[in-house]
């Protein structure tokens, strides 16, 4: 199901709080569902990514964005901007949805009016997630999804991401779920569909997302700082869901490759399950702190 079939653009006028801005950490497949929703319903939102991004799901995301400068999900566009001017414009003219890569965060927080800020990078196996009220400064709601986030330590509100009932749970007190368990499985398969970096270097593949694939046949390499290929095989048959960047430098453990056993190309491309539920959630969030303020949002402003 579509976002659009989910979450359908109102034949009424926004309400005025509802153009509140939003600011979203991370354009892989949770924040690039998040956003999406969000712009939807009517909010002025923003995009931030990091200027190497190894997201694989790049048929469900808009990190290809980053690199190309635009990208398209679900029928929407997101086009990369430089400066809080440019991504107010797009505010004003809601036709694409403007994406920055490694901004002072700050200072745009501060020139857009930023009222939320919303950190969907699913960093699993951080040490620690960041404190995003220091981010904010005060003038945000920090809402954080996913291990590591704890509501009144690092911050406000709080977003369950793990599959299960509680998934898109919207927190005001407490943590969300730590990291457990295996991958949800797919016809039988978890994490063995996965493919991870075997050593830190830079990914290299000549296929594309969708594409066919049988079980042992060469995906790409990881070529390693020392000059050596190291070739990644497919796990099993089917279809690349996930496909990192080629060209993107990686860690050792870096997910590179998810191979889809159902085969079908189709599965591959617009916003999945999880990644909407966890949509839900935010926006049931954003609703809840932006329409309690009873305040028209700031207006943005150009540097």
């Amino acid at each position: 199901m579509s976002a659009a079939e989910l979450f359908p653009v109102k034949p009424v006028p926004v309400p005025r709080w509802q153009a509140a801005c939003i600011v979203v950490l991370g354009a892989g497949d949770v924040g690039s569902a998040v956003a999406h929703v969000l712009f939807r319903q009517g909010y002025t939102v923003l995009l931030v990514e990091t200027e190497q991004p190894t997201s694989p799901r790049r048929g469900m995301c808009w990190v290809d964005a980053v690199f190309d400068g635009i990208a398209v999900l679900d029928h929407l566009s997101a086009v990369r901007v430089f400066h809080p001017a440019d991504a107010a414009l797009a505010f004003a003219r809601r036709i694409w949805l403007p994406l920055v890569v490694a901004p002072d965060l700050p200072l745009w927080l501060r020139q857009l009016g930023a009222q939320v800020l919303v950190d969907a990078r699913l960093r699993k196996h951080a040490a620690a997630q960041p404190d995003l009220r220091a981010l904010c400064g005060g003038a945000a709601t920090a809402v954080g999804i996913g291990p590591g986030y704890t509501v009144g330590y690092n911050a406000d509100v709080v977003i369950e991401s793990a599959w299960g009932d509680e998934l898109g749970r919207v927190l005001h007190v407490g943590s969300a779920r730590a990291l457990a368990g295996e991958p949800r499985p797919i016809l039988g398969a978890g994490r063995e569909r996965l493919v991870y970096a075997p050593q830190d270097g830079v990914f290299e593949t000549p296929l594309r997302i969708g594409q066919a694939v049988e079980a042992g046949e060469v995906i790409g390499h990881v070529n390693t700082p020392e000059g050596e290929l190291l070739p990644l095989p497919a796990p099993l048959r089917g279809v690349l869901r996930g496909l990192t960047r080629s060209g993107v430098p990686v860690r050792r453990k870096t997910k590179l490759v998810e191979v889809d056993p159902r085969g079908d190309p189709a599965l591959c491309f617009g916003l999945g399950e999880r990644p909407l539920r966890i949509a839900q959630g935010v926006l049931q969030a954003v609703e809840q702190v932006v329409g309690a303020a009873g305040a028209p949002a700031a207006q943005p402003h150009a540097a």
